[in-house]
């Protein structure tokens, strides 16, 4: 995300600007796990569960979904470090509510990805235990975002990220915690970062790094205006950091105001092609350097809700996909996504797949 905080880089979501634009749905029957979504309840910008079956309830087939931390719903009390897992507790019951309501038609929160604060070092642990604990199973993963920049319209100062924090020792003790636990690591990082993604992967090779929306490649800020030159940048980190097998990709978040593409001030929302042709040569480098089996879509919503409807968004990365054989698009819309997180059995997702 952009982040989730209402700095510099949020927009504000427009229900009838975003309903002039509608599309029939592609490919309706492919089935697509929504790996990177937000349910909260902020001042002005609501996004909860009512708000989430209804994107997807609008033509695809969801058939499942994953929250990720958003500092939902903490405890008002406790250990500071305990707090986060008041937000784990909440997308519990929202899963519950919205299982009763939709029955498996689609899993909300199915996988839930928390929060612990890794600067703890092996003091985290508790931390993760409790996060998992309360997860009733569902906790797969924990992000601690660490997405920082010396620019102040970049970066978002909620967050508390500070430069070099991947490489920080004390950071690197509480990481070292997350295989021991059978969690994954989804790592949130501006592009000049990518580099610092890399170091941590060659130092735990035995964790798989989510690397969330496509590594975060920036357009706004002391970036505005050097598209071409963050891409050569963005790419050639993206390829050193696909040497290492144990990261996979988040392809998305591309909508946000962070990529400097400002589809928000449209006079009308993108149509499906209008996103395709704007994001093709990313998600095509993401495809290229990582492969189908360690990229996976992703929504971003509501995040990225400010700039692209849901039916619209999941269209054009179908429109980017078309080039591929329909075992790489089950690897893109669901089974990496699925494979990662460890979903339920995929016959629950795609009946009668064999993988």
């Amino acid at each position: 995300m952009a982040e989730e905080g209402r700095h510099a880089t949020h927009l504000t979501v427009r229900g009838d600007w975003l309903a002039t634009v509608v599309e029939p749905i592609l490919d309706p029957a492919l089935p697509i796990v929504d790996p990177h979504h937000h349910l909260w309840d902020r001042p002005g910008w609501p996004y909860l569960d009512d708000a989430l079956l209804a994107d997807v309830s609008s033509g695809h087939n969801i058939r499942s979904t994953i929250h990720v931390q958003c500092r939902m719903a903490y405890r008002p009390d406790g250990p500071l470090a305990l707090r986060p897992v008041g937000e784990t507790e909440y997308m519990v019951e929202v899963a519950r509510k919205c299982d009763a309501r939709v029955g498996n038609r689609v899993r909300v929160c199915e996988a839930i990805v928390a929060h612990a604060d890794l600067r703890l070092g092996r003091d985290v642990q508790p931390v993760l235990e409790a996060q998992l604990q309360a997860g009733d199973g569902r906790v797969r993963g924990i992000r601690h975002s660490t997405a920082w920049d010396p620019d102040p319209l970049i970066v978002n100062p909620e967050l508390g990220a500070a430069s070099g924090m991947l490489g920080d020792n004390r950071f690197r003790e509480g990481f070292g915690q997350l295989a021991l636990n059978g969690l994954v690591f989804d790592a949130w990082v501006y592009h000049p970062q990518i580099d610092d993604v890399a170091s941590l992967a060659a130092a735990f090779p035995d964790t798989t790094i989510v690397l969330g929306h496509a590594g975060g490649p920036v357009g706004i800020g002391r970036f505005a205006g050097r598209r071409d030159a963050v891409f050569t940048e963005w790419r050639a980190a993206m390829r050193r950091l696909a040497a290492h097998d144990n990261v996979v990709v988040k392809v998305g978040g591309l909508a946000m105001r962070i990529s400097g593409r400002d589809f928000h001030l449209r006079e009308r929302p993108p149509g499906s092609a209008d996103a395709a042709r704007e994001w093709a040569p990313i998600v095509s480098e993401c495809i290229e350097a990582f492969g189908t089996k360690r990229c996976m879509f992703e929504s971003n919503f509501p995040v990225d809700k400010a700039s692209i409807s849901y039916p619209v968004l999941w269209n054009a990365f179908k429109r980017l996909a078309a080039g591929y054989s329909e075992d790489e698009k089950a690897d893109l819309f669901w089974r990496s996504a699925a494979r990662v997180y460890r979903l339920a059995p995929l016959s629950a997702l795609c009946c009668g797949d064999p993988a």
